[in-house]
């Protein structure tokens, strides 16, 4: 299944794509939230939709998506992942996953505008692989991980690079800015997704490809990751586990490049759809 949530940004309504088609499921009573996948809730909109989807209205492809889950209690990120950008960043390849968190007020939608924040002079992209957790998972064996995923995302990761790292403490004063987080299109179930360790991933910029690259190159993989995390907090339904971007990024690249006002990011993964963001100054949006 594709999940997705749609309409006015604070009111979304959710939904699937089914053969291309965007599908208002309003009449399920549910919004796909940490209480929906913490109660089987993927099996029973399966379910339900044998029953109803031929009488669901469409969504005309002209309205807006939101993120397709509901705020998550967290948003877990996983930094240097992959070996070519722990090269570009000159630091070594993790012994451990390092994990950082980004605020959950960071999360919106796919297509929604990266905003740039007051102050800033360094705001960067990263395309990576968003994975959804399904269901509450604590002191997991790796071999247990993947029984609590309910499926991915394309995340674009945006940094604002000075706040990361020149402001003191840790990441996430870099991570967490309003529209950092554009989630989406759509979450894909995992049934759909055979493999996650073998799909292309890529962002452009103004038509430029930044980055190109595939999930194979991760350093931890996802049954890791999540096994990892799970060791220092509980994961509850709907959280996200952002695992990390490839090669490309802004402050990789000799000289350094920047996002500034009115650049164009459209990003991809193979099975997960694509996202346009425009970048605008704070107080031009």
């Amino acid at each position: 299944m594709k999940l997705i949530r749609f309409g006015e940004q604070g009111k979304e309504k959710p939904g699937v794509e089914i053969k291309g088609k965007r599908l208002d499921c309003s009449g399920f009573g549910e919004d796909w939230s940490e209480d929906f996948f913490g109660s089987d809730g993927l099996n029973r909109l399966e379910k339900w939709l044998q029953q109803e989807s031929s009488q669901l209205p469409e969504i005309p492809q002209s309205i807006r998506l939101g993120s397709p889950i509901k705020r998550p209690s967290k948003i877990i990120c996983v930094g240097l992942n992959y070996s070519l950008h722990a090269k570009e960043s000159n630091m070594p390849l993790p012994e451990v996953p390092i994990l950082f968190m980004k605020a959950t007020s960071s999360l919106c939608g796919p297509n929604d505008p990266i905003i740039i924040p007051k102050n800033s002079t360094k705001t960067d992209w990263e395309v990576e692989l968003a994975v959804i957790i399904g269901k509450k998972a604590s002191y997991l064996d790796k071999d247990k991980a993947m029984d609590h995923v309910a499926g991915y995302c394309l995340h674009n990761d945006v940094s604002e690079r000075d706040f990361q790292l020149h402001h003191g403490g840790q990441w996430v004063k870099g991570k967490s800015a309003d529209h950092f987080a554009p989630l989406g299109p759509y979450l894909v179930t995992k049934d759909e997704i055979p493999n996650p360790h073998d799909l292309r991933l890529w962002l452009k910029v103004n038509g430029e490809m930044m980055q190109d690259s595939n999930t194979s190159d991760l350093v931890f993989d996802i049954p890791t990751l999540v096994a990892y995390i799970s060791q220092y907090m509980t994961l509850l339904p709907g959280d996200i586990i952002s695992t990390g971007t490839p090669s490309g990024v802004g402050l990789g690249l000799k000289p350094p490049r920047y996002l500034q006002h009115g650049d164009v990011v459209v990003l991809g993964i193979d099975g997960l759809g694509e996202a346009r963001q425009e970048a605008k100054d704070f107080g031009k949006v």
